[in-house]
């Protein structure tokens, strides 16, 4: 009797026993936290091809990076063959690689992981800032082609001049602490963020963007990919930056995105780089992925990294235990608290 007296029979009688599928990788510790739970967990990446043909319909679940696009067809594929998906993970922030009206109209629950990963985006984003103004990519290229370039890499310091932040959640509000730690002045736009937020941090709310642009040498981009932010970093934009920080230096225009491919129009940043309007442009994302020959890699003043912002031991380890609490909760009937819909 004394064990029957200690089982959860609510808790047993609620969960569903859930198939899971994990298409573009988890941490090992994670699909460890989802088996122990009772759930079965393959690893198997699928084809668009074979997501349209209904891959994942014998699937409960399915987590997925940024590799898998869940678009309307696929989702729908997904209820093929009387499908039984309730559940998409997005193992990190940026979610429009999911239809997300479509997975609400089809029942399916739709989460993120957005703070497991903030750290390792605020770093990668000053490293780029750094490697911009002191030329680090640039000087480590010549190294290499035996040009010792000391006189004609002339940098300049981060002190004294203006950031501006293009969406001012999580990850930009850790960009901004450093930033304002190593002397700059922070701008930022955002029109879903409450003023007092950024006030409290020191930081300037801006209420129209192209404002951001003409206060601001240096840009970083924090925003979600959506039709009212495609392209909005463009030509028109990029003309408005200053090229002289308040310090009264000519340090130049200086572009960063680490957060959604397209935000960026990337003819827009070729061309400043091209003319002189912008002095470095630094990107871990872009429009079209696995960036592949893009005009860009033959500027001198641009340097990237293959969307890895968030690739850190740590942050997919935070990561991947996120999303197995969320599976778990979501099948033991509750609604998982970073539900998006």
């Amino acid at each position: 009797m004394n064990y029957i007296r200690n089982i959860d029979w609510v808790s047993l009688t609620r969960r569903v026993m859930a198939r899971v599928a994990v298409t573009d990788g988890m941490d090992k510790k994670a699909v460890k936290i989802i088996i122990d739970a009772g759930h079965e967990v393959i690893l198997q990446h699928y084809s668009a091809e074979e997501l349209l043909k209904g891959a994942l319909s014998s699937f409960d679940a399915v987590v997925i990076r940024s590799a898998t696009k869940m678009t309307e067809e696929v989702i729908l594929g997904s209820k093929k063959n009387n499908g039984k998906l309730t559940f998409i993970g997005r193992a990190g922030v940026g979610v429009d690689n999911i239809s997300i009206d479509t997975a609400t109209k089809n029942g399916i629950t739709v989460c993120n992981t957005p703070r497991a990963s903030t750290r390792s985006v605020v770093e990668m984003t000053v490293a780029h800032l750094l490697s911009s103004c002191r030329n680090i990519a640039t000087a480590d290229r010549k190294l290499r082609q035996g040009v010792w370039a000391k006189k004609e890499l002339l940098g300049s310091e981060l002190s004294g001049k203006s950031l501006g932040l293009i969406g001012y959640g999580r990850i930009a509000q850790g960009v901004g602490v450093a930033a304002r730690a190593l002397g700059m002045e922070i701008h930022a736009y955002d029109p879903y963020v409450p003023a007092e937020i950024a006030q409290k941090q020191n930081c300037r709310l801006h209420k129209e963007v192209d404002s951001v642009f003409k206060m601001c040498t240096h840009i970083s981009i924090h925003c979600n990919l959506t039709d009212e932010t495609y392209h909005l970093v463009n030509t028109s934009r990029i003309n408005l930056m200053p090229g002289v920080g308040t310090d009264g230096i000519n340090c130049g225009n200086h572009l960063i995105n680490c957060a959604r491919g397209g935000i960026v129009d990337e003819e827009a940043a070729l061309e400043g780089l091209q003319n002189g309007q912008l002095s470095s442009v630094a990107l871990d994302v872009f429009e079209v992925e696995p960036a592949i020959n893009n005009p860009l890699f033959l500027e001198e003043n641009f340097h990237g990294t293959p969307h890895i912002a968030a690739a850190t031991k740590e942050a997919q380890a935070r990561i991947g235990i996120e999303m197995a609490s969320l599976i778990i909760e979501h099948f033991e009937g509750n609604k998982p608290t970073t539900a998006l819909n």
